[in-house]
Order: structure tokens, then C-alpha cells, then sequence
């Protein structure tokens, strides 16, 4: 495969990945309610909701109370988000600092296999593979 040809294709997986973690899904049904409304609630969704959640650490759980999923500010101030498998195993990272940004996708052993950076120094992809020889690409 050329070089130009796997670029496009990282950089589509790269847009796709961002619009899944980010597309709002439907919302799970309440016991004993319709979806996206508490039980007993006759108003629509937003009904309470408050406009404007903070916070310092924001941890999605599964139904037996894993951490599977963390936003944070990290050590410089920048928002970090981490997604995690069932067992707890960190699957991937997106983090933003004053510098840049970055993209890091694990693989199952877990080290990580791709890499998507940018920054002061520039933007590049990074490849690895267990056996194989890490590839960068840059623009």
C-alpha cells in the first residue's frame, strides 16, 4: 500500500474513532420508565437537568461499579479522557495540553499501537506492532 493511500485510511480511522467516543447514543431505559426519563416523570428529558455540570473527575462505571471510562485535567491543566475495557485494562487515551494534542490506541497486550500526536514539533502518526518495526509518518 502506498504511503499517501495508508495516511488517508489512518486519518479516517482517526475521524471515525473521535465521531464514535463522541456521538451521543440512545439513552438506556430507566427501570420502570421510558428512555431518557426518570420513572413516574411526566416532562420531558431536560426536566431538572441542570445546564451546566462541573467537576473535577468524571468516572463512567459499568452496572457492577468498574471504572470503564475517566475524564480528568491532567497535571498541566489540559482534559484527558480514558476508556477502559471491563477488567479495567486502559484501551485508549485522548489528552489536550497547552502544547497539543495526542490519540493513543492500545493493543491487547496493552502497549500502544497507534499514535496520533500533535504539537509544537509537528503532527505525526505513529505505528507499532508486536515483532515489527515502529512506523512514523509525517506530514
Amino acid at each position: 500500500m502506498k504511503e499517501r493511500t495508508t495516511q488517508l485510511l489512518l486519518a479516517a480511522v482517526a475521524v471515525l474513532l473521535a465521531v464514535h467516543l463522541f456521538h451521543p447514543g440512545p439513552a438506556p431505559a430507566a427501570p420502570g420508565g421510558e428512555a431518557g426519563k426518570a420513572p413516574g416523570s411526566e416532562v420531558g428529558e431536560a426536566a431538572g437537568a441542570p445546564s451546566v455540570v462541573r467537576a473535577q473527575l468524571f468516572e463512567l462505571v459499568d452496572a457492577r461499579g468498574r471504572v470503564i471510562g475517566q475524564l480528568y485535567p491532567g497535571v498541566d491543566g489540559g482534559g484527558n479522557l480514558r476508556l477502559r475495557t471491563g477488567d479495567g485494562t486502559i484501551r485508549v487515551k485522548l489528552g489536550a495540553t497547552a502544547e497539543g494534542s495526542g490519540l493513543l490506541l492500545m493493543d491487547a497486550q496493552p502497549e500502544p499501537a497507534v499514535s496520533l500526536a500533535s504539537g509544537k514539533s509537528g503532527t505525526s502518526i505513529t505505528l507499532a506492532e508486536k515483532g515489527k518495526e515502529k512506523r512514523v509518518l509525517k506530514p
